[in-house]
């Protein structure tokens, strides 16, 4: 079963991501990106201007195929679209089709935004409902 985690409280969800992705990919794991379009995009600006040290090879999921399996970080609107099943990381407001296929699921949740925090709820209360166990990760006190 898939293992859900929440990470609450990020001041800004996608420098979190981006911090998220350098993690993933220097553990070696694979990583799908799921957003939508216009935060893919500006995703993708901040995964190139990162500092040399702390670079993410990342491309498009709908990139050339040998690209696309090449890439340890695949940015997708849709996550079903991604040949990677081990970790995915959701952007979107809603859950995304096609979790259950992978190993490990996060969901990022802003400081700030009451909205996406109570779209963050809904979510939670669909995995809980099905049975997933959520671990919980709270970003302020990791950073205390």
């Amino acid at each position: 079963m898939t293992e859900v985690a929440f990470h609450f409280n990020a001041p800004d969800k996608l420098a979190y991501a981006c911090r998220f992705a350098r993690k993933v990919q220097r553990s070696g794991a694979r990583l799908v990106i799921a957003a939508p379009a216009d935060a893919l995009q500006t995703l993708d600006r901040m995964l190139w201007l990162m500092a040399p040290q702390d670079f993410v090879a990342h491309c498009h999921a709908d990139a050339d195929e040998e690209l696309v399996q090449a890439s340890p970080v695949l940015l997708a609107q849709d996550a079903r679209l991604a040949p990677h099943h081990e970790v995915l990381l959701n952007l979107h407001a809603e859950v995304p089709e096609g979790f259950g296929r992978f190993d490990r699921l996060v969901e990022v949740v802003s400081a700030q935004d009451e909205a996406d925090r109570a779209q963050a709820r809904t979510r939670w209360r669909h995995y809980a409902s099905r049975g997933y166990a959520i671990t919980r990760h709270d970003l302020v006190l990791k950073a205390g």
